[in-house]
């Protein structure tokens, strides 16, 4: 049993509550001053503090979980998290540490949580899901399904390229392949796996060649996978509203609620009292394990001092309203929002400086002429410019740069023009 932690009447200052949350992401230790790149170690240490890296097809610069990993990382090998994703397309290769899966959307996930993914997986199976459900109803379909798997075993893996389909194409990306979907359903149930990707096209395998050999395959229950996840993200999120832990999980919160009431009564989660943003005093929760963290926090021993950018799919965002709360601050991905309505941009990267956000920027990596574009470069209401800001953010910027192989910047609008002439000038 665990044990039991009162809460505390302390009121804790926004500084410390930043702290914490950014130090139990991976965001708060200052960028590498030399040119050594992380390391697979460093980067598989990285997803065991978010839990996961969300995966996502756009790439207006490098695609999103490698930005979420440089943002903690620094620069590397994007290879490296190739090999710990999908190892080195040998089966059952023992350096691969992470493997693809619904959880917080399409992710990353260590392999160490399988086996609490594996009652998603058998949710699937029994056809819980709107996906599927009058799908698999279609007797073609099954039969379909059961070649496809069956072609997998004997073959080994495939990619989607490697059936053939001569049947009408339509506009919707979701209007996809027969073959597709059987792949799909066979992933989601768990059958497959996606045993690596080329040119970004997953690979699809059967679990007994993907999976090392030190992966535990007990299934949990679902009590126990709810339970499991949970404490996980409160650990990832540091310091949070009881319910948006909730949603660092991606679980419904009237399901969640009575696993985070009793994480509260057997002390895992301990409530206590912070200042946010508007000046208010709010109850929070912390892990039992982290209490430590805090107090150091609030000493000022732990400090965020990093400075990068943050793809707009980070993890520091998942809990929502959590954003503003604590950093004045509203995340909004403006990709699918018409042009004219757009307020910040396409695809903009928020701009983490210490334990601020203090504004963002719409990205396009232009791979041929190794340019990086600022399409648009905002700064937050109300921040102010210092030296120290934008000497900072420009070493960032040559930092990203570097990761891009870019050689040249163009920004081409500011919100202020200060912020941009004063970061142009010392590029």
């Amino acid at each position: 049993m665990p044990k039991k932690t009162k809460s505390t009447n302390t009121v804790y200052p926004l500084s410390a509550i930043r702290a914490l949350a950014l130090h139990t992401q991976g965001l708060d230790t200052p960028q590498r001053t030399d040119d050594t790149m992380a390391t697979q170690a460093d980067l598989y240490a990285a997803v065991q503090k978010t839990g996961s890296l969300q995966i996502d097809t756009l790439q207006m610069a490098h695609r999103s979980h490698y930005l979420a990993a440089y943002s903690r990382v620094g620069r590397y090998d994007l290879a490296e998290l190739d090999k710990v994703s999908w190892g080195d397309g040998q089966p059952n290769h023992p350096n691969r540490k992470l493997f693809e899966y619904w959880l917080h959307a399409a992710c990353l996930v260590p392999l160490e949580d399988y086996r609490y993914l594996m009652p998603k997986m058998r949710w699937f199976r029994d056809g819980n899901h709107h996906w599927w459900k009058t799908w698999v109803k279609d007797k073609d379909n099954l039969a379909m399904t059961n070649q496809v798997l069956e072609r997998v075993r004997k073959e080994g893996p495939v990619r989607i390229s490697d059936f053939e389909y001569d049947g009408p194409r339509r506009d919707s990306w979701w209007d996809w392949k027969p073959a597709k979907r059987a792949l799909e359903y066979l992933y989601d149930r768990g059958d497959l796996m996606i045993a690596g990707r080329v040119k970004f096209q997953r690979v699809y395998d059967v679990p007994e060649r993907v999976l090392p050999d030190w992966v535990d395959t007990r299934e949990a229950t679902h009590d126990e996978m709810q339970r499991y996840f949970l404490e996980r993200a409160l650990k990832s999120l540091g310091v949070a509203q009881l319910m948006q832990v909730a949603d660092y999980a991606y679980q419904k919160r009237n399901e969640a609620r009575p696993h985070l009431e009793a994480m509260q009564k057997e002390g895992v989660a301990v409530e206590i009292k912070a200042e946010l943003t508007d000046g208010k005093t709010y109850p929070l929760v912390v892990h039992q394990d982290a209490l430590d963290l805090l107090e150091k926090a609030a000493a000022g021993e732990i400090q965020a001092r990093r400075t990068t950018f943050l793809t707009p799919f980070d993890s520091l965002f998942w809990a929502k309203d959590r954003d503003e709360q604590f950093w004045n601050f509203e995340q909004i991905l403006e990709t699918y929002k018409p042009e004219p309505i757009r307020k910040w941009g396409y695809y903009c990267l928020p701009i983490l400086w210490h334990d601020q956000l203090i504004g963002r920027f719409d990205v396009k990596m232009e791979r041929k002429e190794k340019n990086l574009r600022l399409r648009a470069l905002h700064l937050e209401p109300g921040v102010v410019l210092t030296d120290e800001m934008i000497a900072d953010v420009a070493a960032a910027l040559r930092d990203f740069m570097a990761f891009h192989d870019a050689q040249t910047v163009v920004i081409e609008k500011s919100n202020p023009p200060d912020f941009a002439q004063r970061l142009s000038a010392i590029l």
